[in-house]
């Protein structure tokens, strides 16, 4: 069946404390997606955002936002008041998330909340914490990587949230006794971040069982690589290249393209493939199997790395000085598939093609991507629609491309406007001047692109919430090579209308997208 979906962050979702959460907003959500007719919620990765406020850049490849965890559950709970939740400042702008002011009121709020959940544990007379059984079951489970998050994160609070590299050297170096002597001391507040990862779970799995009850599967996101500070970079040494010293010898990015003239330096580490097999791939079948366990669908971003990936000498200034090394290939992919069975993997393989990338993108199965916003700049370009295949996944743009409107209104050319128009018939004329293809208003551009997409032969259409909406550059997630301004944009309260997922629907059914379908047997 030919399916249609939303991408929608969490953190885009409207509500009164700063940020998007897994509480009423997101089962109203869910709703509006059942009501028109999705059968697909694409978000964002769930991990703690990092540098530059991405969640691209996380201190943690398995940790989740405890931005997400919602404050009223924990009010229903008896783990916070109503006074505490209106006291707490978390931003001015409903439409904005604010970052700062998260940091300073979220966690004194969940510190708050630690602190009485944890008072309920002590047992009678004051004897002893007993935790609850699925607390204990959470811990057991998830150890192999909260046990050293936990530790991580109650030393990064300890540094003054400094990079792990900043810190005294036995903690840096990971001295084991040194590590015990801290945790043994320090056993509160390393209990106060699993709480969190513990709530986190909760939370989403009880709004994750509610989607797929609705019919909708959660297609979530993984970034290939892990941010240099991070738990994975501190405690996975001989994951990574480094140089004599222990420090990352080459970092990520990608070189100069439609985003960016000097490339992205990303300034993750890079993995050393040589461990990786000697291994058997033991830390990405793991990795894998956790985003499959709280996933339905996975799209691994930057998947062209896994076949080359531009390497950056540690310290260059931009991502000119790199070049290109070979990746893994179908070498992984096999040891994953021998552990795991069949990938739900959707791969996003944007960028800088070859011939080999492509090869491995065919060798391994997955669907690939297609993005309108690409598709017409001349040629017989491989974006266009009627150039898809059924085995990839068509976008109007990604978090990383602005939204229709503004792209109508400031990015596109004069040249993609006149090869828009004239392929989507915009204009009266099949061949429109440059006058008349600047003539189009950006909301028909914007709808016969949308349609455009969801005619697509491609198996999955995806798209994305603010283009259903009709936003402009407000709503544009990431500009690639910025830093600050990013990952902000929230949907405004009442946004999710009848009328609206009525439209959407409807345009879905014409496309066959739906179980019903307007089109007459």
């Amino acid at each position: 069946m030919r399916e249609s979906g939303i991408l929608m962050p969490v953190s885009s979702l409207p509500g009164p404390y700063g940020i998007g959460c897994f509480g009423a907003e997101a089962v109203k959500f869910v709703d509006f997606l059942a009501a028109a007719g999705q059968q697909i919620w694409q978000i964002l990765p769930l991990s703690p955002t990092g540098y530059g406020d991405s969640p691209y850049q996380s201190c943690s490849a398995f940790a989740g936002n405890p931005y997400f965890i919602d404050l009223e559950a924990l009010r229903d709970e008896g783990l916070l008041t109503l006074a505490q939740l209106e006291e707490a400042d978390f931003g001015e702008d409903p439409c904005v998330v604010d970052y700062g002011a998260l940091y300073n009121s979220r966690y004194e709020l969940l510190r708050e909340a630690y602190a009485a959940w944890r008072a309920g544990c002590v047992g009678l007379y004051g004897c002893g914490v007993y935790y609850p059984d699925d607390y204990y079951a959470f811990t057991l489970t998830n150890e192999d990587w909260l046990d050293d998050y936990a530790l991580y994160m109650a030393l990064k609070v300890d540094n003054e949230m400094k990079p792990w590299t900043e810190w005294p050297r036995e903690y840096r170096l990971r001295d084991k006794a040194a590590l015990e002597r801290y945790a043994a001391e320090h056993q509160e507040e390393i209990g106060f971040w699993k709480f969190l990862q513990y709530k986190f779970s909760q939370q989403w799995s009880r709004l994750k069982a509610y989607a797929n009850a609705k019919g909708i599967q959660i297609l979530g996101d993984m970034p290939i690589y892990v941010s240099a500070d991070s738990v994975d970079a501190w405690a996975g040494g001989s994951l990574f290249e480094l140089d004599g010293e222990g420090r990352f010898a080459r970092v990520a990015g990608c070189p100069p393209d439609y985003f960016s003239a000097d490339g992205q330096l990303w300034g993750n580490p890079l993995y050393d493939w040589d461990y990786h097999r000697q291994t058997g791939f033991a830390w990405w079948i793991k990795r894998v199997r956790y985003a499959a366990s709280i996933y339905d669908l996975v799209r691994i971003d930057h998947f062209r790395g896994f076949d080359t990936y531009w390497a950056i000498p540690a310290g260059s200034p931009t991502a000119k000085t790199g070049r290109w090394e070979k990746g893994p290939g179908m070498e992984l992919f096999h040891a994953l598939e021998a552990a795991l069975g069949k990938l739900p993997i959707i791969a996003e393989d944007l960028g800088d093609l070859t011939d080999s990338v492509r090869q491995l993108l065919a060798d391994s199965g997955f669907p690939g991507m297609k993005v309108l916003q690409f598709a017409f700049g001349g040629g017989d370009n491989e974006y266009l629609p009627c150039n898809h295949i059924k085995n990839c996944v068509v976008y109007p743009g990604t978090h990383d491309n602005t939204t229709l409107t503004d792209w109508w209104e400031t990015v596109a050319t004069k040249k993609e406007k006149r090869n828009a128009a004239a392929y989507l018939h915009l204009t009266a004329h099949l061949k429109p001047t440059a006058a008349q293809a600047e003539a189009v208003k950006p909301a028909q551009a914007r709808l016969a692109l949308i349609r455009a997409a969801l005619s697509s032969p491609a198996d999955r259409a995806i798209i994305p919430l603010y283009d259903w909406l009709g936003l402009g550059a407000e709503a544009h997630l990431n500009t690639p090579g910025r830093l600050g301004g990013n990952w902000a944009w929230r949907a405004r309260k009442g946004f999710d209308t009848a009328v609206l997922a009525g439209q959407i629907r409807q345009e879905c059914e014409v496309s066959c997208r739906t179980r019903e379908n307007l089109l007459a047997e």
